[in-house]
């Protein structure tokens, strides 16, 4: 595999979770963002997550030490990316940045660096082909919170190569994730079935068939979810679940896929999840409170 030099563009929740499981890997991790307060903000919750660690005794000082030496805080996205072995993109689900990206890595990347996208729902063979070299490029799509999350789906296009789907089952392997292979179609396996669960959940919300907390509950004891499909939205953020959704709606000409109003109205009124606070739930707790819905 040959992994020393990771590079991750993108700060936010995805990104900094990513950047951190690549230098537990023990790789030396560039973390960038386009924004410095979003460069600081990710930096902060990865250091915070470790103090955590800490505190509950899962790990130790000596740790946090260690993982730290391996991340590095760049503001510059040619020289995040110079010399390393593995980049992967954690910017929103638009394709226009994303192949943006894609063509800059194509530039100032070495020729055998493995290029990888977290997108949950834009096409794989889309971006690839922003980068000029195709079958360097493979779909990594994690998990939130990626730390804790055992799960990376790795998605091929016809263009990649079995070296590079190799690579990125090894790498996943070295992060300690169960890998799954799956191919490159709107919404892959995990995003098609979560966010139509999610989506249904807002209905039946907005519907009074029963409250957030009982329609969570239903699917944590009855069907052996770890989470409730409208907790999960809060955490994975309302924005981002509306615009995978707009994405499948589209790519499949079906209004099946349509966000429920409710939707539409909490993200109007900056209701975007746990990261903003207050969603589905009211987290300014630290944990997920019934709220009044608008």
């Amino acid at each position: 595999m040959g992994i020393k030099n990771v590079a991750v563009i993108g700060a936010g929740t995805m990104g900094a979770g990513i950047a951190q499981v690549c230098a537990q890997a023990g790789w030396q991790t560039n973390l960038y963002d386009a924004f410095p307060e979003g460069l600081e903000r990710g930096m902060n919750t990865i250091d915070a997550f470790w103090d955590k660690g800490i505190a509950r005794g899962k790990t130790t000082a000596e740790q946090k030490a260690e993982w730290a030496a391996n991340l590095h805080a760049i503001s510059d996205l040619r020289l995040a990316v110079k010399d390393v072995d593995l980049v992967i993109e954690a910017v929103p689900e638009i394709m226009e940045i994303k192949a943006r990206i894609f063509h800059v890595l194509s530039i100032e990347t070495k020729e055998d660096c493995i290029l990888a996208t977290n997108t949950s729902s834009l096409s794989i063979s889309d971006i690839a082909q922003a980068s000029g070299r195709p079958d360097k490029v493979i779909g990594m799509h994690f998990f939130n919170p990626v730390p804790i999350m055992k799960l990376l789906e790795i998605v091929r296009h016809d263009s990649c190569s079995e070296a590079t789907i190799a690579a990125a089952q090894s790498i996943g392997s070295a992060m300690g994730k169960e890998t799954i292979l799956v191919n490159d179609v709107p919404g892959f396996a995990t995003s098609r079935l979560g966010v139509v669960l999610g989506n249904e959940a807002i209905r039946m919300l907005a519907d009074g068939v029963a409250s957030a907390s009982d329609i969570d509950t239903a699917m944590v004891l009855g069907y052996k979810h770890p989470m409730g499909p409208l907790a999960l939205t809060d955490l994975v953020g309302l924005d981002v679940r509306r615009d995978i959704l707009l994405n499948l709606k589209k790519s499949f000409n079906d209004d099946a896929y349509t966000p429920h109003p409710l939707l539409e109205k909490l993200i109007a009124e900056g209701r975007l999840g746990k990261k903003s606070g207050k969603g589905i739930y009211d987290w300014s707790s630290g944990s997920a409170e019934e709220t009044e819905l608008p």
